[in-house]
């Protein structure tokens, strides 16, 4: 099975970031896209206390589905976060939604972002523009990341292995926000940005 191994980083200012990644040798593989993604789960949370996800996603006029969990063995996370990623393209999100009701699972959270992948052929790094900050991730070989993220001038201290659920829950924490999704609605009471 797939493992998906990856870092973020928050990002302090996307045109630098945009001209580092140039200078880097790294192309636009998929141009900024609107990107929905809502995580489905028991009532009861059962896949979450396992650590996995079952997402369905929204993204550059495509439908994903997705399911991660930790590997069978080694770490989840040392440096970089590792999962065994399970992904499938869909033609209808949201009949697969009502499938996923029918079967008893539920939204349990949903979040958004506009999305820039770049890739230099040996690996990707998306920047992602959410409802609380800019993120990048770099995702690929764990000597491929390491390296790039010292070609882009990254600080070993400035990677993360948390999922987007964790930074929002910790900026949640922060603002003392009632909000329930990372989306830009609940957010901010706005609109996602265009």
């Amino acid at each position: 099975m797939p493992v998906e191994t990856e870092i973020k980083f928050r990002i302090a200012n996307l045109d630098s970031l945009n001209q580092r990644l140039q200078a880097a040798g790294f192309h636009v593989a998929t141009p900024r896209s609107f990107e929905s993604n809502v995580l489905y789960d028991t009532p009861g949370r059962s896949l979450r206390a396992r650590t996995e996800i079952l997402r369905i996603r929204s993204y550059a006029g495509r439908w994903t589905l997705t399911h991660k969990r930790l590997p069978d063995s080694g770490p989840g996370e040392d440096r970089h976060k590792h999962r065994i990623e399970t992904e499938t393209g869909i033609t209808d999100g949201d009949m697969l939604a009502e499938v996923f009701a029918s079967l008893g699972l539920v939204p349990a959270f949903r979040y958004e972002k506009w999305r820039t992948e770049w890739t230099d052929g040996r690996g990707y790094c998306v920047v992602d523009e959410t409802p609380i900050g800019n993120y990048a991730e770099l995702e690929g070989a764990a000597g491929w990341i390491d390296r790039t993220a010292a070609r882009l001038g990254i600080e070993a201290s400035e990677l993360l292995t948390l999922s987007y659920g964790r930074l929002f829950d910790l900026w949640r924490e922060q603002h003392h926000s009632p909000a329930q999704d990372l989306t830009f609605a609940a957010v901010s009471g706005q609109g996602a940005p265009r």
